[in-house]
């Protein structure tokens, strides 16, 4: 029998919509009205429970499929286990935010920022913070347009996601996010040499450091917002430190990820 892993399962806080899908379904028994309480479409809902699965390594809800009822769902024990494993965590993150919001001290909101970035772990070379501008739907994907930096002058960046990821994350006008990209995913070329795609991003920039290799120079690229941006280069291009540069990079590349 497979050794449950709850504690993957965990990554995003009390507010994970997957975790609130559960809830419903030890609330209601049903996987479409823990859907509808979550505010997302059952088709998003078992890709939730799915993604939990397969995180927790253990089954975690079963289904009944027919009958007068049309059917039901229920949590498995280990289903059980992982909410309360998530009720345990929340009582003890609000018991640390409560001691550090009583210190008084006035760094207080950015440390919170920053404590919930770097509660994400990826190989992703980039990690980006960023605002949500706009979103904006066609068939079955969602273009999410981002702001990056703190302010208005880190530029912006697009990331297409399926609507069902958009609607489990909760994505929305002015929500705080982190737009990652893998640095093998960047093409950094010179400025003037930069193609303006309509389906892809381009970041202007200057170059900060160059590592050579055989297959190719990494280059990291200032953009902005005292951010910075690693991708690779053509070895015959010869980037230099300070040369002004463009980092392109497909849409489809950009992952969104919501602070823990």
């Amino acid at each position: 029998m497979a050794s449950p892993r709850l504690i993957d399962a965990l990554g995003h806080g009390p507010s994970d919509k997957r975790i609130d899908l559960l809830r419903g379904i030890a609330r209601s028994g049903s996987i479409s009205q823990a859907a509808r309480d979550a505010g997302v479409s059952y088709k998003a809902a078992w890709q939730a429970i799915d993604t939990l699965t397969n995180l927790a390594g253990v089954p975690l809800v079963e289904r009944a499929v027919g009958g007068a009822g049309g059917g039901g769902a229920v949590l498995t024990a280990h289903g059980g286990h992982l909410l309360e494993l998530a009720e345990a965590l929340d009582t003890a993150r609000r018991a640390v935010h409560a001691r550090w919001a009583a210190g008084g001290a006035e760094a207080a909101p950015r440390a919170d920022t920053t404590i919930a970035r770097l509660a994400v772990r990826t190989s992703m070379r980039n990690q980006l913070p960023a605002v949500i501008e706009s979103m904006a739907s066609t068939g079955r994907t969602v273009r999410a347009l981002m702001r990056l930096g703190d302010g208005a002058e880190g530029g912006r960046i697009a990331a297409r996601i399926t609507q069902e990821s958009a609607e489990l994350l909760g994505l929305h006008e002015g929500l705080p996010v982190l737009a990652l990209c893998k640095a093998t995913a960047v093409r950094v070329l010179r400025a003037d040499a930069a193609p303006a795609s309509a389906r892809g991003n381009r970041l202007d920039g200057a170059v900060t450091g160059v590592l050579r290799g055989a297959g190719g120079d990494e280059v990291a690229v200032a953009i902005g917002a005292g951010l910075q941006l690693v991708g690779f280069a053509p070895r015959d291009v010869a980037l230099r430190t300070r040369q002004r540069v463009a980092a392109v990079l497909d849409e489809a590349a950009v992952v969104v990820a919501l602070p823990a």
